[in-house]
C-alpha cells in the first residue's frame, strides 16, 4: 500500500469513527437535516480549499483567500442590490476572484515574489479595498435567483452540496487524469527538474493561483447567496480554516502530496468537529483549540507515516 493511500484511508476511517462518537452522544447528529447542514457547511469550506489544494500541491500558499471572498462577494452584492441582475452579480464575484488569482501567478511565477510574501501582502491589499469600497455599510437582500445557489435545492438536495460534487469530480479528474495535473505534481516536488523535463512551470504557476481565485469567487457567491448580505469582513474568518482542511486533507506545505478527495475528507473532518461541538453544547471558546490540536495531530500522523515507508524503502533497497 502507497503512503498516500494509507493517509487517505487513515483520515476516512477518523470520519467514521468521529460519526460513530457522535452518534452515540447525540440523538441529532444522525437527522436528514443535521447532515444535509453537515455536508453545506463542508462545501463552502471545500469551494475555498480546492483552489488552495492546486497551490500547496506547486509547494505555494495562498493567504489571500479570505479577503478575496470580503472583495468578491461585496461588489457582486452591491452590483445586484444597485441592478437587480443576478447574472452580473455572480460575474462581477467569479471575475474579481480569478483576477486576484491571476495576480498571484504573475507575482509569484513572473516577479519571483515568494507565495507566503506575495499572498500576504495581496491580503492586506484585498482587505483595505474591500474596506474603502462599502465605507462601513452592510448590503442585504439579493434577487430570489441568485439565492437559490445557497439555498436552493435540486430533487432535495442543496445546491451547494451539488456544485461541490461537480468541482470534486472534475478537480480530481483534472489533477490525476490529465498532463496539466501532473506537470502541478512534478513542480511541487522538484521545480528545477520540472523545468529541464520541459514543463513550462511559470504557466503552470499562474495557472495554479488563477484557478486558486475562481474558486474562491465561486465561494464568495455561495456565501453571499446563503447569508443574503455581505460586509467588508464577510471572508476575514475563512483563510486558516481552509488551509487547515488542506493540511488535514494530507497535503503537503513541501508540495508534491495530496488529493482533491483528501481535501474534501479534511473538510469534512473539520465540519463534523465543530457540528458535534455545537451539537454537544462545548463553549464556541473551545474551537480554536480544537482545530488547532487536529492540525497538529494530523501533521504528526504524515510525519510518523513517511518516516514509515522511508524505513520500508530502505530496507526493501
Amino acid at each position: 500500500m502507497s503512503r498516500a493511500l494509507a493517509q487517505l484511508l487513515a483520515r476516512v476511517l477518523a470520519v467514521l469513527a468521529l460519526c460513530a462518537v457522535l452518534a452515540l452522544l447525540s440523538d441529532v447528529f444522525l437527522t436528514r437535516g443535521n447532515i444535509v447542514n453537515v455536508l453545506r457547511q463542508t462545501s463552502l469550506l471545500f469551494f475555498l480549499a480546492s483552489g488552495l489544494t492546486l497551490v500547496v500541491l506547486t509547494a505555494g500558499l495562498d493567504l489571500s483567500v479570505g479577503a478575496n471572498i470580503s472583495l468578491a462577494a461585496c461588489v457582486a452584492g452591491t452590483a445586484m442590490k444597485a441592478t437587480g441582475e443576478p447574472l452580473l452579480g455572480a460575474a462581477l464575484g467569479l471575475g474579481i476572484g480569478a483576477a486576484v488569482g491571476l495576480c498571484n501567478g504573475l507575482m509569484v511565477a513572473l516577479l519571483r515574489i515568494p507565495s507566503f510574501i506575495a499572498t500576504y501582502g495581496m491580503l492586506w491589499v484585498l482587505q483595505g479595498a474591500a474596506y474603502a469600497y462599502m465605507a462601513g455599510q452592510p448590503v442585504y437582500g439579493f434577487p430570489r435567483a441568485f439565492r437559490l445557489i445557497g439555498v436552493g435545492t435540486v430533487g432535495g438536495i442543496p445546491v451547494p452540496i451539488l456544485l461541490m460534487a461537480a468541482v470534486l469530480a472534475l478537480g480530481s479528474v483534472f489533477t490525476a487524469r490529465t498532463i496539466w495535473g501532473q506537470q502541478i505534481y512534478a513542480i511541487g516536488a522538484n521545480a528545477t527538474a520540472a523545468r529541464l523535463s520541459g514543463v513550462p512551470v511559470k504557466r503552470r504557476l499562474i495557472l495554479v493561483y488563477l484557478l486558486s481565485g475562481a474558486t474562491t469567487g465561486l465561494a464568495a457567491l455561495i456565501f453571499l447567496a446563503r447569508l443574503n448580505s455581505a460586509e467588508a469582513d464577510i471572508g476575514g474568518e475563512l483563510t486558516l480554516p481552509a488551509i487547515a482542511a488542506v493540511l488535514i486533507g494530507g497535503a503537503s506545505l513541501f508540495g508534491g502530496v495530496g488529493s482533491l478527495f483528501g481535501t474534501f475528507i479534511g473538510a469534512l473532518l473539520l465540519t463534523l468537529v465543530l457540528n458535534g461541538m455545537n451539537l454537544l453544547e462545548v463553549d464556541a471558546r473551545w474551537q480554536p483549540f480544537v482545530t488547532g490540536a487536529i492540525i497538529l495531530a494530523a501533521v504528526w500522523i504524515d510525519m510518523r507515516t513517511g518516516r514509515m515507508f522511508a524505513a520500508r524503502a530502505e530496507k526493501g533497497g
